[in-house]
């Protein structure tokens, strides 16, 4: 049985982003005074009187627009409302009920679906403000006042939602599904990937760089298992960077990266690997996570015999530090190659997870120190008594010897190479820690 959905809907700049981060109690939804800052739908897990649920942040509802990034809005709202077990509308009290609340409040009345009124920015304490009355005239039932900044009223609006949830029948967790960051610079196509793979709608698409902004959420089950893709803004340079609003994204985007098994690094083909595809590459890495390279609109570059083979060199000479990566090269938009997504996503996401006996692991180290002796310095020769795996998202081994001095960089990146020659490790970095006699652990 999947959780329950919480819908939070209302005209622009009614406190809804504000709202949202104050009921799932982290700031994950960018709150700004600008309104249409929230663009898709952004969800979030949250827990009430022992019942989970997730909540979802829509963009502001325009009745009636002519702008390009309201009406895919719009439309983002409806599908959230269509998929919604309960919905909340908010209202400003300050403004009162204007033509547009009315009109959204009659869009809500046609959908059949609960509807709980939140009147937000009732921020002060004590007898209720008489404001809130006027909107009876909305026709959805009780108001509930509720201050998004202060926290007045949540559980009461909290509370009125939870009578619509259906009954609990031992809820599944779905630990088992893979988190998936897509990440790239601005207009590189990573929405139009995830509508693909979800075969809907489900992100902003447009032609407007840094269309979306927040980390958006979306669960997905095939043939192949569970995943949950995390679409994320795309990451500018910094000097690009002079929205407040577009610093939240960057924050997200890395944000998502922490919170994702995999990242799926996409590149233009039509433009190579530039210096920020490789400071993007470099996040991902030093995060220690899975990684597959997608090389998108491989449908726009004109192709000659070893077209392929060229570019590949290319992007391995260019992100020489991500040279365990797989390279995939795709077209979002017709769906070329899109297919192998899934099965190099399961692929990385083991090797990241697998697991190394400290025998098998010795073993390796014996062999690879014959065939190359370790290194000396003023007749000390270093010596490595043993290795032993301690972690795993990324792998993670302990190397013990006599000097950590001795132990060049150059030679852990032999023992690396062995490991990985015998082991695979496939998609993922590795870490290795090296220790010496005497050290604390």
């Amino acid at each position: 049985m999947s959780r329950p959905l919480v819908a939070i809907v209302g005209r622009p700049n009614v406190g809804k982003s504000m709202l949202f981060n104050r009921l799932v109690g982290q700031r994950l939804s960018i709150v700004e005074d600008t309104p249409g800052v929230t663009r898709d739908r952004l969800y979030a897990e949250c827990e009430w009187c022992g019942r989970k649920f997730d909540m979802v942040d829509t963009g502001g509802i325009e009745p009636s627009t002519d702008s390009e990034i309201l009406l895919f809005m719009r439309e983002q709202a409806q599908i959230a409302i269509d998929a919604a077990t309960v919905i909340v509308l908010v209202t400003d009290l300050r403004t009162g009920v204007t033509a547009a609340d009315k009109d959204v409040a009659n869009m809500l009345l046609r959908s059949k679906k609960p509807v709980v009124l939140a009147v937000n920015k009732a921020d002060s304490t004590g007898a209720t403000d008489v404001g809130v009355y006027e909107f009876y005239s909305l026709g959805l039932g009780d108001p509930i006042p509720v201050s998004a900044v202060h926290g007045h009223g949540t559980g009461d609006l909290l509370d009125a939602c939870l009578k619509y949830f259906p009954e609990t029948d031992e809820e599944e967790e779905e630990d088992d599904c893979i988190k998936v960051a897509i990440i790239g610079k601005p207009n590189v196509g990573k929405s139009s990937l995830t509508n693909h793979i979800l075969g809907q709608k489900r992100v902003i698409v447009s032609d407007i760089a840094g269309t979306t902004r927040d980390a958006v959420d979306a669960s997905f089950e095939n043939q192949y298992g569970k995943y949950l893709f995390i679409d994320t803004a795309g990451i500018r340079r910094k000097s690009k960077v002079d929205e407040r609003v577009e610093k939240f994204s960057v924050m997200r985007a890395q944000l998502a990266i922490e919170r994702a098994d995999v990242c799926l690094i996409m590149i233009d083909a039509r433009d190579g690997v530039t210096d920020q595809d490789t400071k993007i590459a470099g996040l991902a890495h030093e995060a220690g996570k899975a990684s597959i390279i997608i090389v998108n609109k491989w449908d726009l570059v004109e192709k000659e015999t070893g077209t392929m083979e060229k570019m590949r060199k290319d992007i391995m000479r260019d992100l020489s530090f991500m040279s365990y990566a797989p390279i995939l090269f795709i077209s979002a938009l017709t769906g070329q190659r899109t297919d192998r997504i899934f099965e190099l996503i399961n692929f990385v996401n083991d090797q990241s997870n697998m697991r190394i006996s400290t025998g098998m692991l010795n073993n390796v180290l014996a062999d690879a120190q014959a065939r190359v002796q370790p290194p000396t310095d003023k007749g000390r020769r270093l010596k490595i008594y043993y290795m032993t795996q301690t972690g795993i998202q990324p792998p993670n081994f302990v190397i013990f010897c006599n000097s950590r001095e001795l132990f060049h960089f150059s030679y852990q990146r032999y023992i690396e190479n062995q490991i990985r020659a015998v082991f695979g490790l496939e998609g993922t970095p590795v870490r290795i820690v090296i220790r010496q006699k005497g050290d604390k652990e």
